[in-house]
């Protein structure tokens, strides 16, 4: 074979590789996209931030634990810095037959291969939260949006705080607020509007145990009450009453953005990308996804960072073995992981299988755990930044 026929030969397999969103499942991917590079494939990112906020450290943020740099990947960089091609925007549409990404700013975007991790979005459909004074726990960024609103707050009032949700999410960010606030020498009323019970879902110990921490604080937890509609400065309660706040969190449950429903694509109970053991959607190979925003067939997986973070390396590999025509691997999620919620008095509940303890140990192995974390992908001079 003559050298420019083995040079046209392996220009038709070059691949386009187009990596939509910078979640916890594409950390591996961004870190690493050099590999893809250097075998001779385009990889482009999107995303509609140059940053990527680790949500685990989230409620530490809000209470001032942590600095925004200390939770954050700076994507932009890391993308560029090895061969790939960072775009700012984010993507609305997908035309699987043509295979191509609408973007929101009008361009559109080519792909051979593609894989999604856009996180989730927290619930709101029966909630009017159009406020400047109300903050739905995700994106992360509206918790620091948050911690500046409740530090301007007039010093001679004690504000009331509303958090809807009783999840682990409402739980840490209910101790979160309470610790910023009591960081600047104030008070504040603290009321966990909780559903159907505070950590539902959870081990009855795990409920005892949280709602222990909360009392000590003199933060109210309403059980069996949801919130209807939130309305000017306050929310309308199922029994009918109405709560007054100052600030509130939207902590509802969260779920994928209606990308794939709308664009036609085959999507499970949660209306993310529905995906095989390979994370690969079931019916179009060329499409991956991880994260909040997958659905995986047979097997539905709670809304958790912790699959995203294992999931990494799946994605990693079997991107590449797609665009060489290698055998892909299998995604196996574990049947029990370790879930450490801070709780914002120093302490952490700890809560693995059936293991349940509260203690400040489980905080520092929380600290430790998550920090390890950052290191391994905070690659682009993150800590030195200056907010």
């Amino acid at each position: 074979m003559k050298s420019r026929d083995i040079i046209k030969k392996q220009m038709s397999l070059n691949k386009h590789l187009v990596i939509v969103g910078a979640g916890h499942a594409h950390l591996m991917v961004l870190a690493c996209c050099d590999e893809y590079v250097k075998r001779g494939h385009t990889v482009m990112v999107v995303n509609p931030s140059p940053y990527h906020y680790y949500s685990g450290m989230g409620p530490g943020m809000l209470s001032g634990h942590y600095r925004p740099q200390d939770i954050r990947f700076h994507i932009r960089k890391l993308v560029e810095s090895r061969g790939g091609t960072f775009i700012d925007d984010a993507v609305v549409s997908v035309d699987f037959n043509k295979r191509t990404l609408m973007l929101s700013r009008g361009g559109e975007v080519v792909y051979d291969i593609a894989s999604f991790n856009i996180g989730s979005t927290v619930t709101l459909e029966r909630l009017s939260v159009a406020k400047r004074n109300v903050f739905p726990v995700k994106p992360i960024t509206n918790l620091l949006k948050a911690r500046h609103y409740i530090t301007s707050l007039p010093s001679d009032k004690e504000p009331d705080i509303l958090v809807i949700g009783g999840g682990s999410s409402g739980l840490e960010i209910a101790g979160n607020a309470w610790k910023l606030v009591n960081g600047l020498g104030r008070t504040a009323h603290i009321t966990i509007v909780a559903g159907r019970r505070l950590l539902n879902g959870f081990p009855d110990m795990a409920y005892r145990i949280a709602r222990a921490s909360l009392e000590e604080r003199g933060i109210a937890v309403l059980n069996e009450v949801s919130v209807s509609a939130i309305e000017d400065r306050s929310a309308r309660l199922s029994t009918g009453k109405s709560l007054d706040f100052d600030v509130c969190f939207v902590a509802t449950g969260v779920e994928p953005p209606p990308l794939f429903k709308e664009s036609g694509l085959p999507s499970g109970k949660t209306g993310g990308l529905l995906v095989n053991a390979h994370l690969q959607s079931v019916a179009h190979p060329e499409l991956f996804c991880g994260g909040d925003c997958a659905d995986l067939i047979g097997q539905p997986l709670a809304k958790i960072g912790v699959y995203a973070v294992r999931e990494n390396p799946i994605l990693f590999y079997n991107i590449l073995a797609t665009l060489e025509n290698r055998p892909l691997k299998i995604f196996r999620p574990q049947k029990r992981f370790l879930l450490i919620c801070n709780l914002g008095d120093g302490t952490g509940l700890l809560l693995r299988g059936d293991l349940i303890w509260r203690g400040r140990i489980a905080l520092r192995l929380k600290n430790y755990i998550d920090r390890k974390f950052m290191r391994t992908y905070q690659l682009s001079g993150e800590q030195s930044e200056v907010e």
